[in-house]
């Protein structure tokens, strides 16, 4: 016999209250209390047998040892591939590719000898199989099954016992046992601690497909980040066709790396030379564009940063940037303004970072205001030039991490000279180094007439 209550639970925390209040008790946020029928057995749970404690240094990590998956880009954001028992959960907005992508890794593990369960809770067997055929994913040892009821699923894993299992997406699971809804608080929790206790106790690795919010923030608890391994943001433009793999968690290894994939009719291709591709189109002597080395990761990026400035008719001018921190830019408008000279505050001032990819170095500071100074002046930068530096309030260029890996990257593309920060301890053969101890000694270095 079960007992029923109705409980307000936190869909950021999961602290539950018997009645509702603005303000959650556990983790102080406003408005996330949601009301759920919370069902409990009478009777206890018989407790499982007791774990035994041995000494560290007995045990072996031989089980942790991390599988390839078949592709390279994710298994360079893993570290090397997925840990046998590891949950991972992989969040993005609709449409982004996230389903292709598992689709595509569970076929990639199949050639590696690797068996594979994808559960779909979204689409029927005959639209995740037409999507396999198109992606060359049908493999004798990928599964299918449409299923959201979490015993039915618990079932198949026990049947079939494969090496991978993906569900897509968590927030479709049903456990009959609640009262709730799909996609509640208390089903996605439940659900995804059954599945973690599943995958610790049996070896297979979960893969679990989350939805986000308007935010761009998981949907559900915020428990159900903390129960996972790892969690994969997969994002990028839907207007562009790269796409990107980050860890903002992963328990097996760094969270520095990023994937780079393509999105093509075929699905999902690794990006080899990504500076190539977003330099692909670039058009030389044109004003308002500046290159810039950054680091994604471990990973060195060329991206082409172009400025727009535009007389304005507005009391307050426009500012607008894509790609780009818009709190940033503002700065370095107001730095070019009072340390530099440069009159643009009552300018539309307009900021792109091209192909689609979002720019959160502050190393690229100098090349975005470069790239305004040239817009304004009319006058393009040097088709040979990459800009690296931070700029700071008192319009000094500050040093950055990874220069030489910045730099050398450079010199591969063909690029022969940088403006860098003065402080910089670094020389690579290939490169002229102009170095600038402030934002306007680097306004002269790249031509600029004051």
């Amino acid at each position: 016999m079960a007992k029923t209550r109705t409980v307000y639970r936190c869909s950021d925390c999961g602290t539950a209250s018997p009645k509702w209040t603005g303000r959650c008790d556990g983790c102080g946020e406003w408005n996330t209390l949601v009301e759920e029928l919370d069902v409990r057995a009478a009777t206890s749970t018989p407790l499982s047998p007791a774990s035994t404690p041995q000494p560290m240094d007995e045990v072996t990590h031989e089980d942790a040892a991390a599988r390839s998956t078949g592709l390279t880009e994710v298994d360079r954001v893993l570290g090397g591939g997925l840990v046998p028992g590891s949950v991972t959960l992989v969040g993005g907005e609709p449409g982004i590719g996230k389903s292709t992508l598992l689709l595509q890794l569970l076929g990639a593990a199949a050639k590696t000898g690797l068996r594979g369960l994808y559960v779909s809770g979204e689409e029927s067997a005959a639209q995740v199989r037409g999507r396999a055929d198109r992606l060359a994913a049908v493999h004798a040892d990928v599964w299918l099954v449409a299923e959201t009821v979490l015993p039915h699923i618990v079932g198949h894993l026990e049947e079939i016992k494969p090496d991978l299992v993906v569900i897509d997406s968590v927030q479709t699971l049903h456990d009959p046992v609640l009262a709730s809804a799909p996609g509640s608080v208390a089903q996605v929790r439940e659900c995804a601690h059954t599945l973690v206790q599943h995958a610790k106790r049996v070896g297979t690795a979960v893969l679990l497909v989350g939805h986000v919010t308007k935010e761009g923030t998981l949907a559900g608890p915020r428990v159900l980040e903390h129960v996972v391994d790892t969690v994969l943001e997969f994002d990028g433009d839907r207007q562009h066709g790269l796409r990107l793999l980050r860890a903002s968690k992963h328990r097996f290894g760094p969270t520095n790396e990023v994937g780079l994939l393509q999105m093509d009719g075929a699905g999902l291709a690794p990006v080899d030379d990504p500076s190539g591709l977003f330099l692909a189109d670039r058009v030389t002597g044109v004003s308002g564009s500046a290159i810039v080395p950054t680091v994604d990761g471990n990973r060195p990026l060329l991206i082409e940063l172009q400025a727009l400035v535009a007389q304005s008719q507005l009391t307050n001018p426009r500012r607008s940037a894509q790609g780009i921190d818009q709190g940033r830019l503002a700065m370095l408008l107001a730095v070019l303004e009072r340390r530099c000279g440069v009159a643009v505050m009552a300018n539309d001032v307009y900021a792109l970072a091209v192909g689609g990819t979002k720019v959160t170095d502050p190393g690229a500071d100098a090349a975005v205001a470069l790239a305004i100074l040239s817009s304004l002046t009319g006058q393009p930068l040097p088709d040979d030039l990459v800009v690296i530096g931070e700029v700071g309030l008192g319009g000094e260029l500050r040093h950055v991490g990874h220069l030489e890996r910045r730099l050398t990257e450079s010199a591969r593309m063909g690029f022969r000279r940088a403006i860098v920060p003065k402080a910089a301890n670094v020389d690579v053969r290939e490169l002229e180094l102009l170095r600038a101890p402030t934002l306007r000694a680097a306004v002269a270095l790249a031509g600029f007439v004051e």
